[in-house]
This record gives structure tokens, C-alpha cells and sequence, in this order.
């Protein structure tokens, strides 16, 4: 029998792969091995179902980055930040988490925007608040000399990740990756004095 998880993680890679529009019940319950009725036993309809799966894929989307960042918690902050979202972009063709989570952030259906909106803003507070509190740990251990304020280097990371991003969305992997090694040397360099680029 066919567990709630099991349908979650199915359902998962059919909206991150066709969208909230492309994906139906029927092909999410054939690939299940049961019928679309059974659906219902555990979700109220695809929105309900949508956003469950939103929900769980926003939690293990913050828990990947903070993980990111713990393990190469031993390399310079610099490359740090730019390797983050070279993972991000690497992850991004071959993870159904990291492709449905960065489609909401950019494309949130509308059926359903009302519900999405307050819960990726609730991602991207926390991750910026997070990255804020970062900057100034490194600032306060005088290892990082900064420009700018730690609010305005946390914002304009956050701002550098969006316009890398957004070709990865469009299936242009390529010049997602030019984006990034274009402009993360200019952003740290307008971050910091020294202007030293990884």
C-alpha cells in the first residue's frame, strides 16, 4: 500500500518536472500503482497536495543550505558564499527539491499564491537573516572588513543569487554559470575594501 511519504515524494518530482498545471492526479496516482480516488484518503485535493509537498520542500531546501554552509564552514567566507550557489546551480538539473523550490520562488502558481507567497518569503527572510548574522559573526571576529553594512552585503547576496538563478530557470545552465563568474567578483569587491576575488 501506497504511504503518504511514498505520494509526496512521487507528487515532488511531477511538480518540479511539469509544474502545478502539468501535473495530474491520475499520472501522480499511475505511477503510485493505484487509482486517483485512493489520492484522497490522504490529501483534500492537488492544491492541498501541492502544498504539502511545498511545505516539506521548503524545510529540506533551508536544512540543505545550513548543512552547505556547516560543512565548508572551514573555507574563507568568499568562496563559501560563491561556491553555495555553485551547488545550488549543480543540484539544480538533477534535484527535484532544489528545481520545485527555486520554480515557487520565481513562478508561484497562481490557484495557489496566496498560500505560497507568505511561505517562500518565510524562506527567503530566514536564509537572509541567517546570512546576515553570518556576515557579522565574521565582522565581529575581525576577519572580515567590510564596506558596506552586514544588512546591505546580506541583501545584495540574496540579490546575486536571484539574478544567477533565474537563467537556470529558463534551461540556460550555461550562462547561469557566466552570470555567477561574472558577478560575484563585483559583488565582493563592492562588499569589501581590498577587493579580493576568489
Amino acid at each position: 500500500m501506497t504511504t503518504k511519504p511514498q505520494l509526496l515524494t512521487i507528487a515532488l518530482s511531477h511538480f518540479a518536472q511539469n509544474g502545478y498545471e502539468g501535473t495530474s492526479l491520475a499520472d501522480i496516482a499511475n505511477e503510485a500503482g493505484i487509482k486517483k480516488p485512493s489520492i484522497y484518503a490522504h490529501f483534500k485535493s492537488k492544491e492541498d497536495l501541492f502544498l504539502h509537498v511545498l511545505r516539506q520542500t521548503l524545510a529540506e531546501f533551508k536544512r540543505r543550505i545550513i548543512r552547505y554552509m556547516i560543512r565548508h564552514i572551514h573555507i574563507p567566507l568568499e568562496q563559501r558564499l560563491y561556491q553555495l550557489i555553485a551547488f545550488l546551480q549543480q543540484q539544480y538539473s538533477d534535484d527535484p527539491i532544489i528545481k520545485f523550490v527555486m520554480r515557487m520562488c520565481f513562478f508561484p502558481h497562481s490557484a495557489s499564491e496566496k498560500e505560497i507567497v507568505p511561505l517562500v518569503y518565510g524562506l527567503i527572510d530566514d536564509l537572509e537573516a541567517r546570512l546576515l548574522r553570518l556576515f557579522d559573526v565574521h565582522v565581529d571576529q575581525h576577519d572580515l572588513l567590510l564596506v558596506v553594512t552586514t544588512t546591505e552585503a546580506a541583501k545584495g547576496y540574496m540579490t546575486v543569487v536571484d539574478g544567477v538563478m533565474i537563467d537556470m530557470l529558463y534551461s540556460e545552465p550555461s550562462r547561469s554559470v557566466q552570470r555567477l563568474n561574472v558577478i560575484f567578483p563585483i559583488y565582493w569587491r563592492g562588499i569589501t575594501p581590498s577587493g579580493t576575488t576568489i
